[in-house]
C-alpha cells in the first residue's frame, strides 16, 4: 500500500491580477512542504504536502520530483496516473503542456513532452534480452461522453473493466510510438481535437477533462513472458464559478457539467478517505465519465500522484482554499500498486494459439454452412457451438459482469435520486397545508363576525379552488 502523492504548485499573477490588486499575494511560505494562505477575511489557514511549488518554480522542477519516479515504475509494469486538479485558469495545461507541446525550449517544456522523453530513455538503458513496445491512446469526456481523440468519429467509447488489465477504453485508437518525435505529432494532433471555449478568466478554457493512456509492453527473451503497464496523465477541466468566468449559453452548459463530475470526484474522494478501515465503504466510482476512469488511480492498482495548481492571488483565494482542500484529503488515500500487471507465459501463449486454431477452424465451418443455411439457422449453431465450448464469446464473462453493474449502479443512482424528489415535494405539500389551514382558521375567526354568509362562503370556495381542481367557485 502507498500513498497519493500530492504537490501544489502556485502560478505567477497573471497580468489582470496584477491591475486589480497589484502585487499583493495570499500566500506565506515556510519552506518546501508547508506554507499559510489567507482567505477573504484574512483568515490564516497552514497546509502541508509532499512538496511545494511556488511562483519560481520550474517545470523540470515539477517533471523530477512528481513524474519521474511512476515514468521509471511504468517501464517496470507498475501502472502510475499523474492527476493535473485547479480552478480553471490556474495553470494546469501549461504544467502538463507547456506553451505548445511541440516547444522545443528545454526550461518551459511541460510534464508531457517530458515524460515522452523519459519513457524512450529508460527503455534505451534496458537490457538487450528485452524488447518494449509503447502504445497511446487519447480521449477527452466532454459532457459526460468519451471521445476519441484520434478519431473523432468515435464519440462515445465505453469503459470497461478487466480483472486483469483494470479500466479500459473499449475500442478507442492505440498508436503505435517509434521514437520522440513522432510521439509528439500524434499528441499535438489530438490536443488539435480537444474542445475549448474562452470565458473571462481564460482566453482558450478546456471544456473537457483529457486523458492521455501510454501502454508499454515489455517482453523479455529470456524469462519468456509479456508484462503490461499503464502510464496515465489527466488533464482535468477547472472548477468555474459563472459569476467569475461569465458563462453563457453553451459555455454555461459545460461548465455544469465539469462541475457536477469533480463534485463526483469530490465524493469519491471523501469515502475513500472518511469511512471506517473496519468497515467496507461504497464507493461511488460510477456516478460519472470520470470517476469510473480513474478508479485504479483513486484506490486501486496504480501509482498516483496529484498536481494541484493555485493561484496565489487574493482575489482568488476561495477558489486556491477548496483546491487545497481537496489536496489535503487526496493524500490519505491508499494505492495498491502491483509489479504482476497483465503477464503471459509461454505455456499461456501455446493454449492461445491452439485457442485461436480452434476459433479459425470453426469459423470456417460456419462460413461454408451459411451457403446453404439462413442467418438464423447460422446464429443458433454459433450459440451452441458457445455453449459445447467449441468456439469462444466475444464477450467476456468480465464485460457482462460490468454491464451488469453498471446497470445496478445506475438504478440504484436513479432511484435515490427519486426519492430525494419525492422528499422534496412531500415538504412543499406539507408547507401548502400549513399555509391552507391557517387560512380557514383565520376564515373561520372571520365568520363569528356580522356580515353575508353567502359572500364569505363564495369566497372561502375560491381560495380552495386555487388549490384543489374541480371545487365550483
Amino acid at each position: 500500500m502507498s500513498n497519493v502523492t500530492v504537490c501544489v504548485r502556485f502560478r505567477p499573477l497573471s497580468s489582470k491580477e496584477k491591475r486589480d490588486l497589484g502585487d499583493n499575494i495570499c500566500i506565506q511560505s515556510f519552506d518546501s512542504e508547508n506554507f499559510i494562505i489567507k482567505d477573504e477575511k484574512e483568515e490564516g489557514f497552514t497546509f502541508s504536502f509532499d512538496k511545494v511549488f511556488y511562483e519560481e518554480s520550474k517545470q523540470a522542477d515539477v517533471y523530477e520530483f512528481l513524474v519521474l519516479p511512476i515514468v521509471r515504475d511504468a517501464v517496470n509494469s507498475i501502472n502510475g496516473t499523474i492527476i493535473a486538479y485547479g480552478q480553471t485558469g490556474a495553470g494546469k495545461t501549461y504544467s502538463m503542456e507547456g506553451p505548445n507541446i511541440l516547444e522545443s525550449d528545454e526550461k518551459k517544456k511541460g510534464i508531457l513532452p517530458r515524460v515522452v522523453d523519459g519513457l524512450f530513455s529508460c527503455i534505451k538503458t534496458s537490457t538487450d534480452s528485452t524488447k518494449y513496445t509503447i502504445k497511446l491512446s487519447m480521449v477527452e469526456i466532454y459532457m459526460e461522453k468519451v471521445r476519441d481523440l484520434f478519431d473523432l468519429s468515435k464519440d462515445n467509447i465505453q469503459i470497461k473493466e478487466s480483472k486483469t488489465q483494470g479500466i479500459l477504453l473499449s475500442g478507442a485508437t492505440e498508436i503505435s510510438l517509434l521514437d520522440p518525435a513522432e510521439a509528439l505529432q500524434s499528441l499535438s494532433s489530438g490536443i488539435a481535437n480537444r474542445a475549448i471555449g474562452e470565458t473571462q478568466m481564460n482566453m482558450a478554457s478546456s471544456r473537457s477533462h483529457c486523458v492521455y493512456m501510454f501502454t508499454l509492453n515489455q517482453q523479455s527473451h529470456s524469462e519468456k513472458r509479456v508484462k503490461s503497464g499503464k502510464l496515465v496523465l489527466v488533464d482535468l477541466a477547472g472548477s468555474e464559478k459563472v459569476e467569475k468566468t461569465g458563462a453563457e449559453g453553451r459555455v454555461l452548459e459545460e461548465a455544469k457539467t465539469i462541475n457536477k463530475s469533480l463534485s463526483a470526484l469530490g465524493n469519491v474522494i471523501n469515502a475513500l478517505t472518511c469511512g471506517s478501515p473496519a468497515k467496507a465503504n461504497h464507493i461511488p466510482y460510477r456516478d460519472s465519465k470520470l470517476t469510473r476512469l480513474l478508479q485504479d488511480a483513486l484506490g486501486g492498482n496504480s501509482r498516483t500522484a496529484l498536481l494541484c495548481c493555485c493561484s496565489p492571488s487574493p482575489s482568488n483565494a476561495s477558489e486556491s482554499l477548496s483546491t487545497l482542500r481537496f489536496g489535503a484529503r487526496a493524500r490519505h488515500i491508499k494505492t495498491s500498486p502491483l509489479v504482476k500487471v497483465n503477464e503471459e507465459k509461454c505455456a499461456d501463449k501455446k493454449n492461445e494459439a491452439f485457442s485461436s486454431t480452434r476459433d479459425e477452424t470453426f469459423e470456417k465451418i460456419l462460413e461454408k454452412m451459411s451457403e446453404r443455411l439462413n442467418a438464423e439457422d447460422i446464429k443458433l449453431l454459433e450459440e451452441l457451438f458457445i455453449q459445447a465450448g467449441l468456439f469462444v464469446d466475444l464477450d467476456s464473462t468480465e464485460d457482462l459482469e460490468s454491464s451488469y453493474q453498471d446497470v445496478v449502479e445506475q438504478t440504484i443512482s436513479s432511484l435515490t435520486k427519486a426519492v430525494e424528489e419525492l422528499g422534496s415535494a412531500v415538504q412543499m405539500l406539507n408547507r401548502e397545508i400549513k399555509a391552507l389551514k391557517e387560512r380557514l382558521a383565520a376564515a373561520q375567526r372571520l365568520d363569528a363576525l356580522p356580515g353575508e354568509p353567502a359572500d364569505f362562503l363564495g369566497k372561502i370556495l375560491g381560495f380552495l379552488s386555487s388549490f384543489i381542481p374541480g371545487i365550483p367557485r
